[in-house]
Formats: structure tokens, C-alpha cells, sequence
């Protein structure tokens, strides 16, 4: 193998969201993403994006190297690198599990993957008049690409297990998220995750309505432990 990624970060951590929360595992952050969430969480990888170029090979070693059988590959966003399918195949050959982590709007033929975690993006996403976008050049296009259920419902027929993560700031979500939901195919209300929006702990009563949400339709709600336990920080 001898691609090379655009990196900007690689750590041993635990998996802070979704089916597998809690799991030892190595994590591999792209840099660079086809959306720019005005909420986003890691603008390192997004909006400001800061790249190492690593080796395909480098990248398995130090995943070996790691420890842990697990890994989470996620930017960014992951599905824009061709090199991403060298590197799936090169972490399954040494029996790691792997998460996916993408916004959806794009499919890479013959990507190894065990669990899809696909975060189709709602309309609370879109930058608008977001002072890193004074032109509104990057709100029109988001707001263009930030929903393709072909490629939705195409990555959820290629891998075994999957899940479908929203992130929500109000109870006004919940009916673009049902209408989001009856386009897309092959899911189970068990593979549904509500994520409040946000990069500090939520006060209980903030979120309540979520919860609710959850128990109401066979949902999941979706913590982010890593900032419970490390706070909103790098490397975590």
C-alpha cells in the first residue's frame, strides 16, 4: 500500500457515541469535509482544516501498534478519499473492527466497514450568516449537499450494522427528522440516535424533550461521553 491521507489527528480513546460508547478505540481524523456545519464540533478538520500527509502503511503500523481492536475512522468527512478503502482493508487484515463515521452525502465502492454511523444533516446544520462564511458561499452549498438519501439508503445495504445519529437543538427537529426517516430504507427505530447539540454537558431539564422523543419511538439518545469524561478537547 502506498496512499496517502490527509490527516489531522490520530488517538487512543473511547468511543464517546453511539452503539459501541464506551469501547477502547484508535481513532484516525481525516482533514477535510464537503459540509460546514455551523455547529461543528471539530473545525479543525472542517472549516480550518489542518492536514499531516501519512501513508497508508504508516497509519496500519501505528493502528497495530495501538493495542486496542478497534477503530473509528471519521473527519472531516472520511467518504471523500479514495486512500480511506486502502486503509479499510489494511485495518480489517490485521482483525480490527471498524466504525464509519460520515454525514451520508457521499459512497466510496469497497470500503470495509462493521458499523455505518451515518449523521444526516438537518437544517440547524446550515451556516447561515455565519461570520466564517461572510459571503454565504458555504451556507448555499451546504444547504445543497447535506442531505443524499441515495447514498444514504446505498450505505446502508453495503455493511451489516449501521446507525443513524441526529444532532437536535429543539422539539421543531423532530418532524424534519420523521420526514428525513420515511426516505430512508433498512433501518430499525433501534438504529435511531438523538444527539443534543452542543460541546458541553446539557443541563437534564435542556434535554428532556429528547429523551422523551427516544422512549415515545424506540430511539436511542445519544450522550457524548468523551466530553462527560475529558471535557471538549483535541486527542479525546
Amino acid at each position: 500500500m502506498n496512499g496517502t491521507l490527509p490527516i489531522s489527528e490520530t488517538f487512543v480513546s473511547i468511543q464517546g457515541e453511539g452503539k459501541l460508547t464506551g469501547v477502547p478505540s484508535w481513532f484516525c481524523r481525516v482533514a477535510g469535509c464537503n459540509l460546514r456545519c455551523r455547529w461543528c464540533d471539530t473545525p479543525y478538520a472542517s472549516w480550518s482544516p489542518e492536514k499531516t500527509m501519512r501513508s497508508v502503511d504508516e497509519l496500519i503500523t501505528e493502528a497495530k501498534a495501538s493495542g486496542v481492536n478497534h477503530a473509528v475512522l471519521t473527519g472531516g468527512e472520511p467518504m471523500m478519499f479514495e486512500e480511506l478503502v486502502q486503509l479499510s482493508h489494511g485495518l480489517a487484515k490485521i482483525g480490527m473492527h471498524m466504525t464509519v463515521e460520515t454525514a451520508g452525502t457521499l459512497v466510496l465502492a469497497g470500503l470495509s466497514c462493521h458499523l455505518m454511523s451515518i449523521s444526516p444533516k438537518l437544517a440547524n446544520s446550515t451556516p447561515v450568516d455565519d461570520p466564517r462564511d461572510p459571503d454565504g458561499v458555504w451556507a448555499t452549498r451546504h444547504e445543497q449537499r447535506r442531505i443524499n438519501f441515495d447514498s444514504i439508503n446505498e450505505l446502508i445495504a453495503s455493511t451489516s450494522d449501521r446507525q443513524l445519529k441526529f444532532v437536535v437543538q429543539s422539539p421543531n427537529d423532530l418532524v424534519e427528522i420523521e420526514s428525513v426517516l420515511g426516505k430512508i430504507h433498512g433501518y430499525a427505530p433501534s438504529d435511531v440516535m438523538l444527539m443534543p447539540e452542543g460541546v458541553s454537558v446539557p443541563d437534564p431539564d435542556d434535554i428532556r424533550w429528547v429523551v422523551e422523543a427516544c422512549i415515545e419511538r424506540g430511539w436511542s439518545y445519544c450522550p457524548r461521553v468523551h466530553v462527560q469524561l475529558f471535557g471538549n478537547r483535541r486527542g479525546t
